[in-house]
This record gives C-alpha cells, sequence and structure tokens, in this order.
C-alpha cells in the first residue's frame, strides 16, 4: 500500500539536496560540486576493486560530468584570468584521466584525481572560511627575553 522507507528516504534526501543547492551561496555550490566529484571517484574506486564494470562505468561518468560541466563550466576566464586558465587546463586532464582509468581499469588514476580535487576542494573551502587571511608580509619579529626596554 505504501512505497518502501528506502524509497522514502531517497525522497527525503533528494529534498534536502535541493532545498541546499537553493539556499547555498556560490561559493557553497562550488564546494558541493567537489564532493560531488570526490565521491563519485570513491565509488569508482570501490567498483573497480569489486569487478562491477558498469557501476564503475556510471560513477567515471558522473565525476567527468561534475567536473566538466559543472566546475570547468563555472569558471570565468575572464575575470579569474591566469588562474582560471589554470583551473582549466587541470580540469580537463582530470577529465582524460578518468577516461583513461575507466578504459584501462587503472586504479592508481582513480587515485590520482582524488588526491588532485581533494587538495583543491581543501583549498577551495580553506579561502571560503571566515576570518582566512593569505599572509601577504612577513611576520614581526619576536622579540627575545633579554632586549633591551
Amino acid at each position: 500500500m505504501f512505497g518502501s522507507s528506502s524509497r522514502g528516504a531517497q525522497s527525503y534526501a533528494k529534498v534536502g539536496l535541493e532545498t541546499g543547492v537553493v539556499a547555498a551561496s556560490p561559493h557553497k555550490l562550488i564546494s558541493m560540486l567537489y564532493d560531488g566529484a570526490l565521491v563519485a571517484v570513491l565509488s569508482a574506486q570501490m567498483h573497480m576493486k569489486a569487478g562491477n564494470v558498469p557501476e564503475k562505468g556510471k560513477a567515471i561518468s558522473r565525476a567527468m560530468q561534475l567536473i566538466d560541466s559543472g566546475l570547468r563550466a563555472s569558471l570565468d576566464k575572464n575575470a579569474g584570468g591566469e588562474i582560471a586558465e589554470n583551473l582549466d587546463a587541470l580540469y580537463e586532464y582530470m577529465g582524460a584521466r578518468l577516461w583513461t582509468a575507466n578504459l584501462k581499469n587503472d586504479l592508481a588514476l582513480l587515485e590520482e584525481v582524488q588526491g588532485l580535487l581533494t587538495d583543491l576542494r581543501d583549498t577551495w573551502n580553506a579561502i571560503g572560511t571566515p576570518g582566512a587571511a593569505i599572509a601577504t608580509e612577513a611576520p614581526a619579529p619576536r622579540l627575545n627575553n633579554y632586549a633591551s626596554a
């Protein structure tokens, strides 16, 4: 008579995700894209190890889609200049590595992309942390105990 609890939980999770996306800042949306791509790569690793070729392929395709149609498409090369150009090239590289990983069933390539995504995500999150600042000057010298007053 009623749907399964699994279906209900999936619907609830979908509503939660959609609500999170609508309410998220642009910075948070990029963070969510990194997280989604990482989850997809980790899923691909798990399926590759288990020999589940169809699910591995789906997970790799999902990661490629999030990188290309999400992260890469969000770049503003006019405003971002050289950084945006470098990120664009890195996203293209990751897509190529994922494609090759799928074709050759190469776990090391998935791990490489996982590392790149993790570094980028962590850096992105650090620049969005309130109070985070990049040091542009050398720290002031510390006075030792025997300095004259």
